[in-house]
């Protein structure tokens, strides 16, 4: 009966009807926008299984505790006798050790002492091989007694009087073989440039001296000259056949005579350590000197 009549009333009031709001079904908000891919977190890889529990019969065995050793008196006193003794070899061992002198060095031997060392004497070095290059170069040579005028010497000097193909020396020359030998090998260059420039044969060679027992240009209180070691040579001049000497001097430039002259002295400097002629200096104005000095690392002095 009420139910009728509420109909009844709704259908008498169609305004009062359209009035009332029906009743609203609730709207779900957007969603967001998905996240980058690049700030999405990484995904949790999945844990690994835990392993099987291990079989009891394969565990290992739980070692049981060491027991106590019977104490041992007698092993005791032992050690500690150990000990102590120990200790004293440490306290020895602490101690600083007495330096021991080192040997006495041998007597020097007594033919080495006093007057018997001042008379030792080097043996001369063989010069059996530059002989017998002397004379397969064609060198007249004769050997000469020892050289011994105080610091002045020559254990083996030679006396040079002629080279190949009849190249005289008018004077002789004083020489050790070696200086010898580098002087015959320039001659025989000397005859290959007097041929080529001067188109006349080379006959001998003008020398000013060889050995001479003095210092170095001539001062005595210079350190002595390769002279006084027969181990020099003075060339003064060049005679030749057929036209005349030239002498060793500065000479005209351009001339054949100083042509002639600064080849074979250029020459010189592939035989001799030392070379020194006119322009030089003073005291090589006049001659060309030549000898064979030792120098540190090979130096070879050419002016």
């Amino acid at each position: 009966m009420a139910l009728a009549l509420a109909l009844g009333l709704l259908a008498a009031d169609p305004v009062g009807a359209a009035e009332t709001p029906a009743a609203s079904v609730p709207t779900p908000p957007p969603l967001p926008p998905e996240r980058p891919e690049t700030l999405k977190p990484p995904v949790a890889e999945p844990a690994p299984p835990t392993p099987p529990a291990r079989p009891p019969e394969l565990k290992p065995a739980v070692a049981e505790p060491a027991k106590e050793p019977v104490k041992d008196p007698g092993r005791e006193k032992a050690s500690e006798s150990a000990k102590e003794g120990s200790k004293e070899s440490a306290k020895e061992a602490s101690k600083p050790e007495i330096p021991t002198p080192p040997p006495a060095p041998p007597e020097r031997p007594p033919e080495l002492s006093g007057g018997a060392a001042l008379a030792l004497k080097v043996s001369p070095p063989d010069d059996t091989a530059c002989r017998t290059r002397l004379k397969r170069l064609g060198v007249d040579f004769e050997p000469l007694a020892p050289i011994a005028e105080g610091q002045c010497t020559a254990p083996l000097p030679l006396k040079v009087t002629k080279f190949a193909d009849g190249v005289a020396l008018p004077q002789g020359a004083t020489l050790t073989c070696r200086a010898a030998e580098a002087l015959a090998r320039w001659v025989t260059e000397v005859q290959v440039e007097a041929e080529r420039t001067l188109k006349h044969p080379l006959t001998a060679l003008e020398l000013g001296g060889s050995y001479v027992c003095r210092g170095q240009n001539h001062d005595i209180d210079a350190k002595l000259s390769e002279h006084a070691f027969a181990n020099a040579a003075d060339i003064m001049g060049f005679a030749f056949a057929g036209r005349a000497s030239i002498s060793v001097k500065a000479m005209p430039d351009g001339s054949e005579e100083a042509q002639f002259l600064g080849a074979v002295r250029t020459k010189a400097c592939g035989f001799f350590r030392t070379v020194l002629g006119p322009g030089s200096n003073a005291a090589h104005a006049n001659h060309l000197h030549v000898d064979q000095r030792e120098r540190n690392a090979g130096h070879r002095l050419c002016e």
